[in-house]
């Protein structure tokens, strides 16, 4: 590995949060909230928050649009220290916001506008800057159509000839067929990072062994499985044998649960950089998910690196209801 810095490659959004919320207010009358904030997120922009804590040498690759909101993800992503002349601000388009309404138990409703991911294009991508870099984590195909596909292809394949690491995460969505445009890209993918569920939503059934033989003999590397109070599952192929890793979660006070998928990633991106095990990067990646549950917004709870790695030494992991130790 050439180099420790990491291109955070897609979905750039502005999150405004509010809790708790149990429901609208019907017509035009009032609900009190504890609290509210506005913050910096998306599979790419909430991992290069965390990974930028983490201390990682942090470059942005997305879009926002010329508007005041697209002011607050570029000076709030530069107060992290992350490098955002791989940015672009586009013009007649709002940066993409998301409404979140926190409800009691961490569940999350959101109200979405795409705005300027959507005209994330290959023609703004800097390949000078991803062949410079040790990683490249891509976070968001389906909602970027710009790039989804071919172009996507293109730059995965062009990181790894140059000799990156690479990691994918994304949002699978009911109203959009991810997977034609995921298959092409597996053979480029060191990590493919999903939730369980959104790999259950795209293939079609439940059984985990299969779920990561499918992705894995079309090429990923690894699969990693983030499943929230059940953890995450580690798998890979070795002599055509399935391998596979059980992390457990850490227990944690639940406020909101935005965010913890990216703070795996950002937390597994750094543990891969100081070359560690699959199983501690895993339990670091726990470890950031935990530490952003228990705060408002997807860049709640996580402080340094030496927070997170002291957090995943002492801290108990948490045993699902029904489970046995």
């Amino acid at each position: 590995m050439k180099s420790s810095k990491v291109v955070s490659l897609g979905l750039h959004i502005c999150d405004v949060l509010g809790r708790p919320v149990n429901g609208i207010p019907p017509g035009q009358s009032l609900t009190i909230l504890d609290e509210t904030r506005m913050t910096v997120a998306g599979t790419a922009a909430g991992a290069s928050v965390d990974m930028a804590k983490l201390g990682l040498e942090v470059y942005a690759m997305g879009a926002v649009g010329e508007d005041l909101i697209g002011e607050f993800v570029e000076s709030s992503m530069k107060s992290f220290g992350i490098n955002t002349a791989g940015l672009i601000r586009k013009k007649n388009v709002q940066t993409s916001t998301s409404m979140l309404l926190i409800r009691p138990n961490g569940e999350r409703p959101a109200l979405h506008v795409p705005g300027a991911n959507a005209c994330f294009s290959l023609e703004d991508v800097d390949f000078d800057l991803i062949a410079a870099a040790g990683f490249l984590h891509v976070g968001g195909t389906g909602l970027l159509p710009g790039i989804d596909g071919e172009d996507t292809v293109r730059i995965l394949s062009f990181a790894k000839d140059k000799g990156l690491v690479t990691t994918f995460d994304l949002i699978a969505l009911e109203t959009v067929d991810a997977l034609p445009l995921i298959i092409p890209c597996l053979p480029y993918i060191d990590y493919f990072m999903p939730g369980l569920e959104e790999a259950v939503l795209m293939c079609g059934f439940d059984d985990r062994q299969k779920l990561h033989r499918f992705f894995l003999e079309k090429g990923a590397g690894h699969t990693v499985f983030k499943n929230g109070e059940k953890g995450s599952f580690i798998g890979w192929l070795e002599g055509g044998e399935l391998k596979e890793l059980h992390i457990p979660c850490f227990e944690a006070e639940i406020v909101d649960s935005t965010g913890c998928g990216d703070s795996y990633c950002g937390g597994f991106i750094k543990a891969l950089s100081r070359g560690m095990t699959l199983e501690e990067c895993g339990r670091i990646g726990s470890a950031c998910g935990a530490l952003v549950i228990s705060g408002l917004g997807s860049d709640a709870g996580i402080k340094d690196w030496e927070q997170v790695l002291n957090f995943s030494r002492i801290s108990k992991t948490s045993i699902p209801a029904g489970e046995k130790k």
